[in-house]
């Protein structure tokens, strides 16, 4: 998650009182416990120390910052430091794969508070996964959710040990609400899903609105691959990168100049179903030769080689398509073997560049840090849905 430096400045202005709010909320995010003094945050956002002592005020009044000690300075009375209280805040990552739901409790610097994993059919309906969802978020969420609105209240600095001692007990400060990412395609803006290959029967299915209404918490819908990618980017990946995810189906999430893509229709990173061999194996989308349909074959018949061959060649495509940074490659089958995956989908793209005459500028290729779950990116999919939720809170304009 970008910071407010770099061309982010604020503004002293009530009417975009939020914003400036924001920029000072991902300032405290990303000086951790060390914390920010205000005049630093003066200096970093460009408003006037007479604004930032307002919102700090506030945020203070809110339970979303707290004094972090006292810092001598070149000159006159030590300044205070403010900084990010974790606690104040959690939201929900919610991980709907087509066997499998994960769900995932994250306080407000997207750190896992806790988390729920259990067996999902995808194709038994919109009301028996629902209601696994419904259930699956109380029972992640626990008792606190009940708590959240009396704390809102009676959090005050003396009272944060205590608080922070309650959410290891079960406790839960506000909900933010409820990121949900699945396999796609779909429409990020709406909510709403489109043909999700091997499940027509979710063709136009308004997601985001059925859940919202269940669990009464804003909810944000995204594709997984879009999810694990935006996670990947507030971890610290840079630059413009591929995030490929290969599990029970195949995906990619791009992020270009640090921001997620999504395209004019929210539908950018259909990866697995780009044609690559022409009259080749039926895939479930009703096309032949997708990649997707290519590489599960290949995984069926145990033959991974062939497998990340075929996933380096849509690499290939990609990358030539877009001059991108690097290639990040997770999702449950590659974990399970990443090597050969990794050195695969290498040795496709160092090809390419050979007969482009740049042999030295091979796209690099490497497995996305922190994909031992299983779920690929930095902390897996539903975290990454977590952060529909939390970039907002910071500023990010672009989950």
């Amino acid at each position: 998650m970008s910071g407010a430096t770099g061309g982010a400045v604020g503004a002293n202005l009530l009417a975009v009182r939020s914003h400036n709010a924001a920029l000072v909320l991902d300032l405290l995010r990303t000086a951790g416990p060390d914390g920010i003094s205000r005049l630093e945050l003066a200096e970093r956002t460009g408003l006037t120390p007479q604004a930032v002592s307002k919102i700090t005020a506030r945020l203070r009044e809110e339970g979303l910052a707290a004094e972090a000690g006292r810092r001598a300075s070149t000159g006159g009375k030590p300044r205070t430091v403010l900084r990010l209280v974790p606690a104040a805040a959690h939201a929900v990552g919610v991980h709907l794969d087509r066997d499998e739901l994960r769900i995932v409790l994250t306080d407000l610097d997207g750190s896992v508070v806790r988390e729920r994993r259990g067996p999902l059919d995808l194709g038994a309906g919109a009301e028996a996964v629902l209601g696994a969802v419904e259930r699956g978020v109380a029972e992640t969420v626990g008792q606190g959710r009940r708590h959240g609105r009396e704390q809102e209240q009676e959090q005050q600095q003396e009272q944060e040990r205590e608080q922070e001692r309650e959410q290891e007990q079960g406790q839960v400060s506000r909900l933010l609400g409820v990121g949900v990412a699945l396999p796609g395609p779909l429409d990020h803006t709406h909510g709403v899903l489109h043909r999700v290959t091997g499940f027509p029967e979710w063709d136009g299915f308004p997601l985001r609105d059925a859940l919202a209404r269940r669990l009464g918490v804003p909810v944000v819908v995204d594709k997984d691959t879009n999810a694990a990618a935006l996670g990947l980017a507030v971890a610290g990946e840079r630059g413009s990168f591929a995030y490929l995810h290969l599990g029970t189906g195949l995906g990619a999430g791009l992020v270009i100049d640090g921001r997620v893509h999504r395209g004019a229709r929210t539908g950018a990173g259909e990866f697995g179903h780009q044609v690559i061999q022409l009259d080749g194996p039926p895939c479930p989308c009703g096309d032949r030769g997708c990649v997707e349909a290519l590489c599960l074959a290949a995984i069926g018949r145990g033959d991974v080689a062939e497998a990340a061959r075929v996933l380096g060649a849509a690499a290939a495509n990609l990358a030539g398509l877009l001059d991108i940074d690097q290639v990040l490659l997770g999702g449950r089958t590659i974990t399970a073997s990443p090597d050969p995956f990794v050195a695969g989908v290498a040795a496709v793209l160092a090809a390419r560049a050979v007969r482009e005459g740049s042999p030295d500028l091979a796209v690099p290729v490497r497995l996305a840090p922190g994909g031992s779950d299983g779920s690929g990116g930095p902390a897996g999919v539903a975290e990454g849905a977590a952060h529909l939720l939390l970039g907002p809170v910071f500023g990010r304009t672009d989950v």
